[in-house]
């Protein structure tokens, strides 16, 4: 391959709060927040590993996983050392554990406040 077109700069999500969305993020993976703006329109959210940005959408509709009409188009996978643990910790921030949960040993898939799926995955020894 030759190289590269671009570089990955930032994965954005669409939600109608985007600081209470970062929020979110920020108490599960750290980092440090950049924004919002004036307009509470634009939200980002640093991290020693990369970036998410957060991207107002007053009509947002959340996402239906696994199966919908607004199907999910992106996710976040978060590796945790334990399950359990990180699974009390996101519900505590107002993440809701999705009904469908098909490898929990493994992976569990939850919604942010925007309806967003994401999963904790457990890292791999």
């Amino acid at each position: 391959m030759d190289a590269p077109i671009g570089k990955l700069d930032v994965v954005v999500f669409d939600c109608a709060e985007p600081p209470v969305v970062a929020r979110f993020y920020q108490a599960i993976v750290g980092g440090e927040l950049k924004g919002p703006d004036p307009e509470d329109d634009w939200t980002e959210l640093h991290t020693a590993r990369g970036k998410l940005a957060f991207q107002k959408a007053p009509n947002h509709v959340p996402p239906v996983w696994p199966d919908g009409d607004q199907q999910m188009q992106a996710h976040v996978d978060i590796d945790v050392p334990d399950l359990d643990v990180a699974e009390a910790a996101v519900m505590e921030l107002g993440a809701v554990k999705h009904e469908v949960q098909p490898y929990p040993s493994s992976f569990r898939v939850f919604l942010d406040p925007a309806g967003h799926p994401f999963c904790l995955v457990r890292e791999k020894e």
